[in-house]
């Protein structure tokens, strides 16, 4: 598997925390990550499928109906929420017979061995001119799950954080006229069909754009008193208020019935200076795990569990340059090696009385440390296996290690 974990080996030390997260039999119920293909250096399907096996990652959310990774999650009994592309909106709404040659080309060949949970009639096409084709869709689908008795597939869409005109506070929240318009039929259908409204976000891009009003530890879930106090209600994240704004939102236009699940969610790991580092990005993935595992749900609807999608499970090269690049958990190596930085000195000057000096400078003549059947000479040598090992118990065999520093 030609893959290593960008989050959790943070170059030289920092072992941080996804996959442990992922390591429950709960997380694996409870934990999506979005499976993007924007990138020309990705591992194929099967492995990547492989690596929500390995890593206990329960749902998949698929951009688009793409042939490859669907015939790799059959017999995963990995949830699947499929998207259906922008682009192929307005010729669907149009034509009933093309919704279904649609569904019998990307759903039907695959409900005997893959789990659908979601179909996502577009992505974040509200507000927007495409906005007007997501019902008509929906409806269309809709006549062919009653037909076929497929009760367990919901039809939903998904919104971006401009659908609402007002989000703060979040008991004041509404849609924008523009959105509304669509979403006022939209949430109706779903609440007749018990169907969850998708939104995405994304704390990281309401921080970076007013670091001096955002305070990073509101973005981060690290707060430890409330930040923002609503009515009787105490927000210490701001993942929470956006959620809540959206429950606030579609109550006021009259449907309070109607769940929230966060389609995408995630902090970028570089792009940004300061505010984009792979401790930033741990930090936030550890705690939207913690907190979608803790099923406290959120200030305004306590208790009911709140489903999440984490974006992504790759950095993608062929997005925009900058954040957009940066949002994955995993980082493709396709054949290139890891590169690590090596500095026994460091050991050694930091803890000389237990990091023999020979031992850090290749001069011991018997061996130091010994680990089972291996024997330990030199400090170099300890460290690039450590690395080794790591990676192998992550699944990683095939990726060579190249030191580029040390002295």
């Amino acid at each position: 598997m030609a893959v290593q974990l960008l989050i959790r080996v943070l170059l030289l030390t920092s072992m941080a925390v996804i996959p442990n997260q992922f390591g429950t039999a709960k997380a694996s119920a409870d934990i999506g990550v979005c499976y993007g293909m924007l990138g020309n250096n990705l591992p194929p399907a099967t492995e990547v499928i492989n690596l929500y096996k390995h890593n206990n990652i329960g749902k998949i959310r698929l951009f688009d109906p793409d042939p490859s990774a669907l015939q790799a999650l059959r017999g995963s009994e990995i949830d699947v929420t499929v998207g259906i592309r922008n682009e192929d909106l307005a010729g669907l709404a149009s034509n009933q017979d093309a919704v279904a040659s649609w569904f019998a080309a990307h759903v039907e060949p695959y409900l005997n061995d893959i789990v659908f949970s979601n179909i996502a009639v577009g992505n974040e096409v509200i507000p927007g001119h495409l906005g007007q084709y997501v019902l008509p869709v929906m409806e269309s689908l809709q006549a062919i799950l009653d037909h076929k008795n497929l009760a367990g597939i919901k039809l939903t869409t998904v919104l971006p954080a401009n659908a609402l005109a007002l989000s703060y506070p979040p008991s004041a929240a509404q849609f924008s006229d523009e959105a509304a318009n669509d979403l006022r039929g939209i949430i109706r259908f779903m609440s007749t069909h018990g169907a969850p409204l998708m939104i995405n976000v994304y704390p990281y891009f309401a921080y970076a754009s007013d670091p001096v009003n955002v305070r990073l530890d509101y973005a981060l879930f690290t707060a430890t008193a409330p930040v923002v106090q609503d009515g009787n209600l105490s927000y210490h994240n701001m993942f929470d208020a956006i959620v809540d704004a959206f429950f606030w939102a579609t109550e006021r236009e009259g449907v309070s019935d109607v769940n929230i699940v966060v389609a995408e969610s995630g902090w970028p790991s570089a792009g940004n200076g300061g505010f984009t580092t792979p401790e930033l990005a741990s930090t936030y993935a550890k705690n939207f795990v913690n907190h979608i595992l803790s099923n406290a749900g959120t200030p305004k609807r306590p208790g009911p569990y709140v489903e999440g999608f984490i974006f992504a499970m790759f950095n993608e090269n062929l997005k925009p340059a900058g954040v957009e690049q940066n949002f994955g958990l995993f980082l493709s190596t396709q054949g290139s090696p890891i590169m690590i930085n090596v500095y026994p000195y460091f050991a050694n000057a930091s803890d000389p009385a237990n990091v023999r000096l020979d031992y850090a400078q290749f001069t011991a003549r018997s061996p130091v440390v010994q680990d089972g059947n291996m024997s330990y000479y030199k400090l170099f040598d300890a460290i690039v296996d450590a690395f080794i090992w790591a990676m192998e118990r992550d699944g990683v065999t095939d990726v060579d290690i190249v030191v580029s520093e040390s002295g």
